[in-house]
């Protein structure tokens, strides 16, 4: 199951593990993205803390934080080629986090 944030972005919690990436919805808004900034692997943010950003055709944004955590990993292959985003935003994450507080996924919708 996969929880959304009015900005857009997604988490689908499996264990003690949280992955985070970009709706379909917000992806097709933005339109062909070209460059993204990620975090760095330790890294610690609060929910609703911008931890990244993107830049698209279209405009540039920021990436919130549906639940607060820390960096474990990030999608190193949209360094290369952020427009993975665009061809499956469901399959392409951009981060995984840990020590998170499940109880924040509770202001989230649920899909």
């Amino acid at each position: 199951m996969r929880y959304y944030t009015k900005t857009d972005e997604w988490v689908k919690v499996e264990g003690n593990k949280a992955t985070i990436g970009l709706s379909e919805h917000a992806v097709t808004e933005l339109g062909d993205i070209v460059f993204i900034d990620l975090p760095n692997v330790g890294e610690t943010f609060k929910k609703g803390e911008a931890f990244g950003a993107l830049e698209s055709v279209k405009a540039a944004s920021d990436i919130y934080m549906p639940i607060g955590g820390v960096v474990v990993s990030v999608n190193e292959a949209l360094n290369d080629s952020p427009e993975l985003l665009n061809q499956d935003p469901l399959k392409q994450f951009i981060i995984e986090i840990k020590d998170f507080n499940v109880d924040e996924l509770e202001d989230l919708k649920k899909e």
